[in-house]
């Protein structure tokens, strides 16, 4: 699973952090060092919980007080009861996953919503990387290379919506980020095209 970068540097963690409510339970699939949930503990008084493949991580967790299960996502979420969480939070970690279609059924079993962020694969930049240069795409959010990238399902935010349909996910909100920034006209209006990552709250159908 990624490490998540500085908190501060990812406007997904911080559009992620402002969607929680107060004094919630949450979930984090692949929560990297603990950044989100150590801020929502601070300032929303959150219930936090983690999940993480990286033992150095849960260990630098644990010792910041968040409770972490060292367990790798493609595994499944059979440790957790059904309706465990209020909020389930998944960000720039689906295309990491075996079975993007498992995870999101399992997301919403052991919670009531599920938060997921997700990096645009059809953004434009991205269509045109790979049109001029003829190499696959680098960027801040697509760091890798070919080679070695961690991201074994490119997909875009049309083909996550399509998922949802299929698997009778609503999509309750989705909020377009590019250039570190959301509300702008373009990724709002054309989000597949314009937009670099999107944020989705969702729930059962």
């Amino acid at each position: 699973m990624p490490h998540h970068r500085t908190f501060y540097s990812r406007v997904d963690l911080e559009t992620i952090f402002e969607l929680i409510e107060p004094h919630s339970s949450v979930l984090d699939l692949g929560c990297g060092d603990g950044e989100l949930l150590l801020k929502l503990m601070k300032e929303k008084q959150i219930d936090a919980h983690g999940v993480e493949i990286n033992a150095d991580l849960v260990s630098e967790c644990i010792a910041k007080g968040i409770p972490t299960l060292h367990s790798d996502l493609n595994a499944g979420l059979g440790d957790f009861p059904d309706n465990s969480f209020d909020y389930v939070v998944l960000s720039q970690t689906l295309q990491q996953i075996r079975r993007p279609d498992y995870i999101l059924a399992d997301l919403l079993r052991v919670g009531r919503r599920g938060i997921v962020g997700l990096i645009n694969f059809g953004y434009w930049k991205v269509r045109g990387y790979l049109l001029l240069r003829g190499a696959m795409p680098k960027s801040p959010a697509l760091p890798y290379e070919w080679y070695d990238t961690p991201n074994i399902h490119l997909s875009t935010l049309k083909d996550f919506e399509r998922l949802c349909r299929q698997l009778n996910i609503r999509l309750a909100k989705q909020i377009n980020i590019a250039n570190r920034k959301r509300g702008q006209l373009l990724p709002n209006l054309r989000p597949n095209l314009f937009a670099e990552l999107a944020v989705f709250v969702i729930e059962r159908g």
